[in-house]
């Protein structure tokens, strides 16, 4: 369809077979999981998630006292007294058990596409291995198939009964003349998605055996998968069985969740409809002003958007997403840990802040980058030292570094005050300085502590004076530590030992644009002032897919635009209201 002319009408898009198998997997209040798994006792008591002042998500135990998620401390206290809080605000030992769960769903995986979003999902092709238990199903006996899981192994599997989909199925409505014609044109993906069903069931309980209950959506795109997960929370399956029209089954649902529709496009979609309340995704579809043309018009045109994006929507309200499952990765492109202040003024306040979070960028290295890392058991409350080393190991433990970033980044903000912030882009003032990391970072021989505060002490603190040079003007607001520049490790692919990482020497990193403070850096800063300003456009390029890079914004979260800080995802709406709070 030319996006170019007028013409382009509200012609509904044609639909080609789609034959994929696509699962997405949703773990149930992950965040409580984690802490309620670390302790046992808290599961059947009310717990809740907090970030500042506000409760970020709380427990199903919670949930039955009128406690919700977003609601005040004060408030969630008052309906539940018995509450117990656990701070939500560190995200490694969640992000720990992500990539345990991650890991396990990899291992089942034959074509490699597994790819996260955020800590708690995770989407799973698996058109290629439900392709080939078909071919080896026995439609005489049905009732006693067998699943194959391994094609080199054909006793590694489970018995599954083929006559009947596993958990919950959406079907369209049956007197609707298009559901019957699917039902006689589409036996065999109806089978196909049976399988994936009884595959998804099986994974879920592998997934249970460790102490996380999910659930977990069925069909043959991610945009299908992801809504139908939704529909039977927690602890649930639902497939949905209508891929060629699937228009039944998304018409009701709210407009705002379908992924890909954020807030910008859905506030150019409600003045395109010239409408004040709630949209469900009929409203939109057929409303005589929406047609690729208009969404076009109204989001690229005028707000900036990729070119392409009206059509792109147009797909996603009838319920067309090609996108594909990404490819497994290993190995992050950066890692960044940052805090934001109320105005740091002294040099053992910035040096505690420095530590912190260094603290919690080693932390994440050891669990993100080394094969067989030791678990990080999540606290019940906040800690700034890091963890101890396991019970009776020996230094190192055998672990491999499976990549090693060669750049280490500071960035420093000013404070401002909440009446200044609308003057202000969130990057404003916002300065950085970079140098190759040092090497005694990877020594797994040394304790934590001892890193943490040599790095502080011999590198960070330096970089922080040539940021700031006049103490007289410190009002610190926030800190942020990266490393970046990852060398070694690869899309789809295992670890490896030092030397072969740097056999490989692929560099990879996504870093936001930012301002270099310090004009007259010697070589090695022009150096790396170069690979992020090249890497900064690059990340300008990016297009609005609606499945967001998981190491870019989903796994460490959304950046407020109003302090800067990067915030869980699960707690955005929260920090939003703590800054509401904090204004008046």
């Amino acid at each position: 369809m030319d996006m170019d002319k007028p013409d382009s009408k509200r012609k509904a898009p044609r639909r080609k077979g789609d034959d994929r198998a696509i699962l997405h997997f949703d773990l149930d209040c992950f965040y409580a999981q984690c802490i309620e798994n670390a302790n046992p006792s808290l599961k059947t008591l009310p717990l809740g998630i907090k970030q500042k002042s506000i409760l970020a998500t709380c427990n199903y135990v919670a949930r039955k006292h009128g406690v919700k998620k977003l609601m005040g401390i004060q408030e969630a206290k008052r309906l539940c007294p018995d509450l117990i809080l656990a701070d939500g605000e560190d995200l490694s030992p969640f992000r720990d058990v992500s990539k345990k769960i991650y890991s396990l769903l990899k291992s089942y995986s034959w074509n490699g596409r597994v790819e996260r979003l955020g800590l708690d999902e995770v989407f799973l092709d698996v058109t290629d291995i439900v392709s080939y238990n078909l071919g080896l199903l026995n439609h005489h006996h049905l009732e006693q198939s067998w699943f194959c899981l391994s094609k080199g192994d054909p006793e590694k599997g489970f018995e599954f009964d083929a006559r009947e989909v596993k958990g919950c199925i959406w079907l369209p409505d049956p007197n609707d003349p298009q559901s019957k014609d699917e039902e006689t044109n589409d036996t065999t993906l109806r089978l196909r998605l049976l399988l994936a069903s009884h595959l998804a069931f099986y994974l879920r309980q592998h997934i249970e055996s460790k102490g996380y209950t999910s659930a977990c959506g069925i069909s043959t795109n991610k945009l299908l998968a992801k809504l139908a997960g939704d529909k039977n929370k927690p602890r649930n399956q639902t497939t949905l069985l209508s891929s060629h029209s699937p228009i039944p089954f998304l018409d009701p649902l709210p407009l705002a969740k379908i992924p890909g529709i954020g807030g910008k496009t859905f506030q150019a979609l409600k003045t395109l409809l010239k409408a004040d309340g709630e949209l469900t995704v009929h409203d939109a579809r057929t409303h005589p002003n929406v047609s690729p043309f208009a969404l076009e018009r109204v989001l690229a045109g005028n707000n900036g958007g990729e070119k392409g994006i009206g059509q792109k929507v147009w797909l996603l309200l009838h319920g067309i997403d090609a996108t594909e499952v990404k490819l497994a990765r290993d190995i992050p492109r950066q890692i960044s840990i940052e805090d934001t202040y109320r105005g740091l003024t002294s040099l053992p306040q910035i040096k505690a802040g420095l530590a912190q979070i260094t603290a919690s960028l080693l932390r994440r290295m050891h669990v993100d980058l080394l094969e067989e890392c030791e678990a990080v058991t999540p606290p019940v409350s906040s800690s700034t030292s890091p963890p101890p080393p396991p019970p009776n190991s020996k230094p190192g433990g055998g672990r491999k570094w499976l990549a090693q970033p060669k750049t280490l980044r500071l960035t420093t903000r000013p404070y401002f005050p909440p009446s200044e912030w609308d003057k202000y882009e969130y990057n404003y003032s916002r300065a950085s300085k970079s140098v190759p990391l040092p090497r005694f970072i990877f020594d797994l021989s040394v304790g934590p502590e001892s890193i943490v505060e040599r790095l502080v002490e011999g590198t960070l603190l330096p970089l922080f004076h040539s940021l700031n040079p006049d103490p007289e003007k410190w009002r610190i607001g926030l800190l942020n530590v990266c490393v970046t520049n990852m060398s070694g490790g690869h899309e789809g692919g295992g670890g490896g030992d030092i030397m072969k990482a740097f056999e490989r020497q692929r560099e990879v990193g996504e870093i936001r644009a930012v301002a270099f403070a310090d004009s007259s850096a010697d070589d090695e800063d022009v150096v790396a002032a170069e690979e992020e300003k090249h890497e900064a456009e690059e990340s300008d390029k990016e297009a609005e897919e609606w499945i967001e890079d998981e190491e870019d914004e989903r796994d460490r979260g959304v950046r407020c635009q109003l302090c800067g800080c990067v915030i869980p995802i699960f707690a955005v709406e929260a920090h939003g209201r703590w800054h509401e709070l904090e204004e008046s």
